[in-house]
């Protein structure tokens, strides 16, 4: 059996004319005609009555109709998916990160999802936390990668994974010594400030009372430079304990409270998700990001 017979048989039985079939079907009649005779000799006995005027399924033709259906829409389902994980390779999607995700943590993940769309485009934009959360809002971004203590009602997220604040010094620090480092320590200690840290928020969210913190000698918005400058022996910050990747830097667990965060990847509630996003969202579901 064939599925041009198949089609040719559920015309018939929708048209009552084989004439009128083989237009439905952009075929010549006796082509038609001569599928069916096919599908007969198959199915061992004829599957229509046909009259001058009218043709109307047999006994047999009753019986086989409802598998042949089935058939034919099995058949249409396998093609729009196969249609669907085409269109989903050749899609693109936007994501934006939030500038204090480390890219380590994020690589093997990319790597499995080009396993799975080969074709796939990503094009990757890094920005704060507050900007990324307005883009969302406005469509600028199919997907974002944050990490925020709490997000408006229209933000759907998907948690990936969680990590700790640490403090980083410049190695052969006093702190070197200690397995963590509570939170009143920093006083009077030189500190550089990240710009686009999001830890006060984390901080805050915990309900805890604000500490003075360290002396604060330097401020920037590039991670890079915030990290030279601690190897340098400029002073410390409080970053996420996946951050760091600078030489000369040592890192403890903050402690006294302990404050961490959870990485997810974000999406607009409600909006229709292509393909790719669609196949990205589940991957970040079953992704083992407890190995890192």
């Amino acid at each position: 059996m064939e599925m041009h017979q198949v089609r040719y048989f559920l015309a018939v039985c929708d048209a009552w004319n084989f004439t009128r079939a083989a237009e439905a079907c952009h075929v010549a009649q006796p082509s038609l005609t001569k599928a069916i005779r096919k599908l007969e000799d198959e199915f061992g006995g004829p599957l229509f009555h046909r009259h001058r005027n009218k043709t109307i399924l047999t006994e047999l033709g009753h019986r086989v109709r409802p598998h042949l259906q089935a058939l034919q829409s099995a058949s249409e389902a396998a093609r729009l998916d196969a249609s669907s994980f085409l269109e989903a390779e050749r899609s693109a999607i936007r994501l934006g990160v939030m500038s204090t995700i480390a890219p380590t943590r994020m690589t093997g993940f990319l790597s499995r999802l080009r396993d799975e769309l080969p074709a796939l485009e990503l094009e990757v934009t890094e920005a704060p936390s507050r900007d990324l959360v307005q883009a969302m809002e406005e469509g600028r971004f199919d997907a974002a990668l944050l990490a925020a203590p709490s997000l408006p009602e229209g933000l759907h997220a998907v948690p990936l994974y969680r990590e700790r604040y640490v403090l980083a010094f410049p190695q052969g620090h006093p702190f070197s010594d200690r397995n963590d480092v509570p939170l009143g320590l920093l006083d009077g200690q030189d500190y550089l400030t990240r710009v686009h840290c999001e830890f006060p928020d984390h901080f805050r969210a915990l309900g805890a009372a604000e500490p003075k913190g360290g002396q604060v000698r330097y401020s920037s918005e590039r991670e890079d430079w915030v990290q030279a400058m601690v190897a340098a022996g400029l002073g410390c910050t409080i970053m996420p304990e996946y951050l760091p990747t600078h030489e000369g830097i040592s890192t403890r667990p903050l402690s006294e409270p302990e404050v961490t965060r959870t990485v997810a990847l974000v999406t607009v509630a409600g909006r229709r998700h292509g393909p790719a996003l669609t196949a990205m969202l589940r991957l970040a579901k079953r992704y083992p990001w407890s190995g890192g």
